[in-house]
């Protein structure tokens, strides 16, 4: 059951933290970035041997705006020193590890103290309070658990929050909806494609009204908010974006409010700058730019000016909720993510919001296939649309055809092909979803 706004509660806010004024935000952070500078330099070899490249001294850092002084770290760092090269403590201090799958076939790796992973439930569940969960719900949770952070990380601020968590994984959508029903959860936690997937299933059995469901928990990968209230509407539910990432500390790392301004990032633990991709100076708030993290408190794999790949933006703006902690927009995509077809940037996130914006014509079930012919590059859009479209007379399937291929030309500052397809014709996933086949590579 969707709640409105008026009638929004919250139980579990750090208003110490999370209200704090900026002046002592920065002294908070300025004493962590200190301390934790001085811990990477005397206990990760990797930074060590960084900063003694540079030139760096501990003592040269004195407060959070000392942070431009320091060396990025970035996913090649991580490779390069798997699996335990990037630890600050010894191995049998490491509780936990998490990690993700890499282009070479090895993971990218993070490790977990005890201490992380107490920081890691504290910041979901200052999430799911966001999302106006409390200790009497129950968190049905679609993530993947294993080594992907997805699962144990709902798992953990769960717990932290005392609410019941259902560790479902993912897979099997009808096990899915039925342990949904049976089980009571007020909540639910997956990618947002698969909860659009899970949305489609229980609307076509007949079961959104037996639910009680009253919000969602959606996450890794860049979504819209055209596909956000496309979620809301069909499951009659609030849906909230959450966001982390393997090598910071899995979800947790910011979340959005009832008022869906932006994502609040847990700055007393992770700080955040927004730099020009290709120039790495900050960029002003509301400028899009990468997103570049370090780790403040952080014990067993503390990072320095980590790269993300994220696109957003930022505002120090505060909050309608009362929230002083910055907010990230919603993510443009990832600066791998991107595709320059014809000299255009072309990002997936873009084509989602075009096609949403055509209304029930269409779903916002799409692919994007790049092919080279001729030396040219050629985007194709896979579309699927309504089983009534090839019914119908052959004209109105070419005027939607001609509605999309519009649409997508006025967002995208190039032109597509347009393929119209049937539905369930292009392939769901029950994590992240794949929307693009690039074979200018092959």
């Amino acid at each position: 059951m969707k709640i409105k706004l008026e009638d929004w509660k919250e139980q579990y806010r750090d208003e110490a933290v999370e209200c704090m004024s900026t002046d002592e935000m920065h002294a908070l952070q300025s004493e962590k970035l200190v301390k934790q500078v001085k811990n990477v330099y005397e206990n990760s070899p990797f930074y060590t041997k960084k900063f003694n490249e540079m030139g760096l001294r501990p003592e040269d850092i004195k407060s959070i705006d000392d942070i431009t002084k320091l060396p990025f770290t970035t996913k090649e760092d991580l490779r390069e020193n798997y699996p335990f090269g990037m630890l600050a403590v010894p191995v049998d201090k490491i509780s936990r590890v998490q990690g993700t799958s890499g282009t070479t076939g090895k993971l990218t790796l993070a490790s977990y103290t005890e201490k992380d992973i107490d920081v890691w439930g504290e910041c979901v569940a200052r999430g799911l309070t966001m999302a106006g969960l409390n200790s009497t719900d129950r968190l049905h949770v679609c993530y993947g658990y294993g080594l992907f952070t997805g699962g144990l990380g709902l798992d953990f601020g769960a717990r932290k929050l005392g609410a019941m968590a259902i560790p479902m994984s993912a897979g099997n959508t009808q096990r899915q909806l039925m342990c949904m029903e049976d089980f009571g959860a007020t909540a639910f936690a997956c990618t947002p494609s698969y909860a659009m997937y899970l949305a489609e299933a229980a609307t076509e059995a007949g079961v959104v009204d037996r639910l009680q469901i009253k919000a969602g928990i959606n996450g890794a990968e860049p979504w819209t908010e055209e596909m956000r209230a496309k979620i809301e509407d069909m499951l009659h539910i609030n849906s909230f974006d959450i966001y982390g990432l393997c090598e910071i500390t899995g979800p947790g790392v910011a979340i959005d409010c009832i008022h869906h301004a932006g994502l609040h990032v847990n700055v007393d633990h992770f700080y955040p700058e927004v730099l020009d991709p290709v120039t790495h100076e900050p960029v002003l708030d509301g400028t899009v730019g990468e997103l570049v993290f370090t780790t403040l408190s952080k014990e067993g794999m503390p990072l320095i000016r980590y790269r993300t790949k994220d696109l957003t933006s930022i505002t120090h703006e505060k909050c309608k909720c009362g929230r002083t902690l910055p907010r990230i927009s919603k993510f443009v995509g990832r600066t791998d993510d991107m595709k320059v077809i014809r000299g255009v940037n072309v990002f997936p996130t873009q084509v989602e919001a075009a096609l949403l914006s055509l209304g029930e014509d269409v779903t916002p079930n799409y692919l994007l296939i790049v092919d080279r012919e001729n030396n040219l590059d050629v985007l194709t859009v896979q579309v699927e649309v309504d089983e009534k479209y090839f019914s119908d007379e052959i004209k109105k399937l070419e005027e939607l055809k001609n509605r999309v291929s519009n649409v997508l030309k006025d967002t995208l500052g190039v032109s597509a092909k347009v393929q119209l397809v049937g539905p369930k014709t292009i392939k769901r996933s029950e994590g992240k979803a794949t929307r693009v086949i690039d074979n200018r590579k092959l």
